[in-house]
């Protein structure tokens, strides 16, 4: 054998002894499929468009002339506004979820489908502490998008978001689950729900009130927000959980407005100082800051300085988990919160109270509970203005059953059944003496006369 040959064969034994693996670059799980999901859950996202009249102050005229020969003041002009966002169907029977900001001071709704019919739209409720706002159209057989349990979503998990960013109809994005349990900077000092789902998938203006949902088509959140220099999707967004979402819609459709669990503790997350003298193993729970007097957590035995662990079997990760697990309940409702105190882990039981005053309650504040707002006396200087002589102001609207039937802050009420009311307890006789619904007559703001009907609390 020649040396050529001989080579040639001490290679070949080489190359047969190494080990051999095979790589099969045609697996699919390795890619994520997203078409069921797109093409099941496009059909329950809608687009909704909103009317909004807006008035406009008459001190804009400056001309001397024309203050001269009819005064300086002129009625004030309204002029229509478009707005458009999107909602997810969750009944067959016309039910739509979208977001409170959406359809916020909106006097006409309509909504169009996925095979492009159209329906004028009544909003059922909202609750801006949750940016939740239910609609209703007159339709049967509707696709829907079934709720998933936002509890169990994974960091990393796919979702998609479907919506009408700019008016682009049925857009679909992807991204993952960055982030779970989000709280924003709170700048107008209003009472917030926030504990969302942030994602990467691209949410841009007329994507909110549409639907966050997982491989499987199923509604995991309602897109709300995104964090931008720009007001264009640059990375980040955000979702109501499909779980807060739908205790909200819940209660709206059964009550007609929501029924708010409240602790009653003022909490702060816990830090390493906490933790080392606490003698927790972990920096998760919430720090309790206060207690209020007469609250559900005072009637338990919570106390300042402990550490709140759990709610029933869900784990306390940080004040907005907290938050939102509380939300899950109704005022009322039974659970078991689980506590460190003095190094030591126990178990009390709270009884859940709700937020909002009995209709009739006198307020710390001198102003007077009604079905979920506040009234109070009409100022003077406000009643010469709208030129009337008797009126209660609604000085916060709230979320309840008030609100859900047409009352907005300083709305000022003049007549509830036909009779006229000067004073807050005169609105909550002539409602006590309803017999089953509450036809109120009053002015907005601007002057603007308004008719609205509630049903009476049995």
């Amino acid at each position: 054998m020649n040396r050529m040959k001989l080579l040639a064969a001490l290679a070949a034994v080489t190359i047969s002894a190494l080990p051999l693996s095979a790589a099969n670059l045609s697996e699919s799980q390795d890619y994520p499929d997203f078409t069921y999901a797109a093409e099941t859950a496009v059909n329950g996202v809608v687009y909704v468009e909103v009317t909004i009249n807006q008035n406009y102050p008459s001190n804009q005229i400056s001309d001397p002339f024309f203050r001269f020969f009819f005064g300086d003041e002129v009625q004030p002009q309204s002029r229509e506004r478009k707005g458009s966002g999107s909602g997810v169907i969750i009944r067959e029977d016309g039910y739509i979820v979208t977001n409170n900001h959406v359809v916020a001071d909106a006097s006409k709704v309509r909504v169009t489908l996925y095979n492009d019919m159209s329906y004028d739209a009544t909003v059922v409720g909202t609750d801006p502490a949750t940016d939740v706002a239910l609609l209703k159209i007159d339709a049967k057989g509707l696709p829907v998008i079934p709720f998933a349990d936002s509890d169990q979503l994974r960091l990393g998990e796919w979702v998609l978001a479907i919506g009408s960013p700019y008016d682009l109809r049925s857009t679909i994005t992807a991204g993952i689950v960055s982030a779970k349990g989000r709280s924003m900077p709170n700048y107008t000092g209003e009472f917030k729900i926030e504990s969302f789902i942030q994602t990467d998938a691209a949410v841009n203006p007329g994507n909110s009130g549409g639907a966050l949902v997982n491989k499987r088509g199923e509604l995991v959140g309602v897109n709300t927000a995104i964090i931008s220099q720009t007001g264009s999707y640059t990375g980040y967004s955000f979702a109501v959980p499909s779980n807060i979402v739908k205790k909200i819609v819940a209660d709206l459709i059964d009550f007609g407005s929501v029924r708010r669990a409240k602790l009653g503790v003022m909490m702060s997350p816990v830090d390493e100082k906490v933790a080392s003298e606490m003698k927790l193993s972990s920096l998760k729970g919430v720090y309790i800051v206060e207690v209020s007097k007469g609250s559900a957590a005072d009637k338990a035995g919570i106390q300042k300085g402990d550490v709140l662990l759990k709610i029933g079997d869900k784990s306390i990760q940080s004040p907005s988990s907290l938050q939102e697990i509380v939300n899950s309940y109704h005022p009322g409702d039974v659970a078991k919160v689980t506590l460190v105190r003095d190094g030591k882990e126990k178990t009390v039981k709270v009884t859940f109270q709700g937020e909002a005053q009995p209709t009739g309650t006198k307020l710390d504040d001198g102003t007077v509970a009604f079905y979920g707002a506040t009234l109070r006396a009409a100022d003077p200087k406000t009643l010469s203005a709208l030129r009337v002589k008797n009126g209660v102001e609604v000085v916060s609207a709230g979320n309840g059953k008030l609100a859900a039937s047409g009352a907005t802050d300083g709305l000022i009420i003049r007549y509830v059944n036909d009779q006229p009311v000067s004073k807050p307890q005169d609105v909550v006789d002539q409602a006590a003496k309803a017999k089953r619904a509450i036809v109120i007559e009053g002015l907005t703001p601007s002057g603007k006369s308004v008719f609205f009907a509630l049903a009476k609390e049995q």
